[in-house]
């Protein structure tokens, strides 16, 4: 008598979160959320490594004590 109740219950819970949240949206593959660009043509890029002014992106203590 329990068992068949539990089941009841179950049920009408598993039937109320149907309607309330209804399924699950659709997978999205992944080569729908990739997009394939060309690269530009620019050999000095904005983000091209350039030796020489490096030093610049770092912080110095001593240089900023002014030691």
């Amino acid at each position: 008598m329990e068992n068949e109740s539990a089941s009841d219950t179950a049920a009408v819970a598993a039937a109320a979160r149907h309607a309330r949240f209804g399924k699950l949206p659709e997978r999205i593959r992944f080569h729908e959320m990739t997009e394939e660009k060309q690269a530009g043509p620019s050999a000095s890029a904005v983000g091209s490594y350039d030796p020489e002014a490096s030093w610049n992106h770092f912080s110095c203590l001593a240089l900023d004590l002014g030691l």
